[in-house]
């Protein structure tokens, strides 16, 4: 993966050139990302989508994350972002279903390691089931929902944990239900401005009506 070719760009978001992976998180080029957010609503009760992250990732590992994400290559444009959801998640969807959030500007630095990403980033108004994902196993670990206003309470110091629920793959990759809290030290570190702004924009764009199908 650190060979792969990503499109680099300056402050202004025009593009420079092209560099490996590792050379874009080495010097902190800006590059683009896509990230699906999924939410769905269960007896009038609105819930974000998290992974976890795999113990073997290199990046924020057994950490909770965006429902799907990953880097755009050179050589993709955000209509290819797509197969990220089928890749780490198993789920189909077409561009046309996803509501674009806009493009937020995403800056974390950790020792040698520098990410300036261009996040393209969409929400889906999902009716799945936690039987209807088959992850990736050498990216997500496991799946699980939280409710979207405890979620916005843990970044608002409003909770200081919150309520997860779902699945985590163990190491004979069978299915283990989870129930547990969790606080923000178990979420991969982006700047609460990054969650706060992400929280605003799918309460905007968010049209399910109550009784709209949700995951068990």
């Amino acid at each position: 993966m650190e060979t792969e070719m990503l499109k680099i760009f300056d402050s202004n978001r025009i593009q420079i050139g092209v560099a490996t992976r590792e050379e874009v998180h080495r010097m902190g080029h800006w590059h683009e990302v896509f990230q699906c957010w999924f939410v769905s609503r269960e007896a009038g009760v609105d819930y974000l989508y998290l992974q976890h992250r795999c113990a073997l990732k290199k990046d924020y590992p057994n950490l909770l994350d965006i429902t799907a994400a990953g880097h755009l290559l050179a050589h993709e444009t955000v209509y290819d972002g797509v197969r990220e959801i089928k890749e780490e998640i198993g789920i189909e969807i077409s561009f046309n279903e996803l509501v674009p959030l806009g493009i937020i500007e995403y800056h974390q630095t950790k020792e040698d390691f520098i990410d300036k990403e261009l996040a393209n980033v969409f929400l889906y108004e999902s009716t799945h089931s936690f039987d209807d994902f088959t992850l990736q196993p050498e990216e997500v670990s496991g799946m699980v929902k939280v409710v979207l206003n405890d979620f916005e309470g843990l970044w608002t110091d409003a909770k200081e944990r919150v309520n997860i629920k779902g699945f985590e793959m163990n190491q004979e990759g069978r299915r283990m239900m989870i129930d547990r809290f969790v606080g923000r030290d178990e979420f991969v570190p982006h700047e609460i401005s990054y969650y706060e702004s992400i929280i605003r924009l799918i309460r905007q764009n968010l049209s399910m009506e109550p009784g709209a199908g949700a995951a068990k």
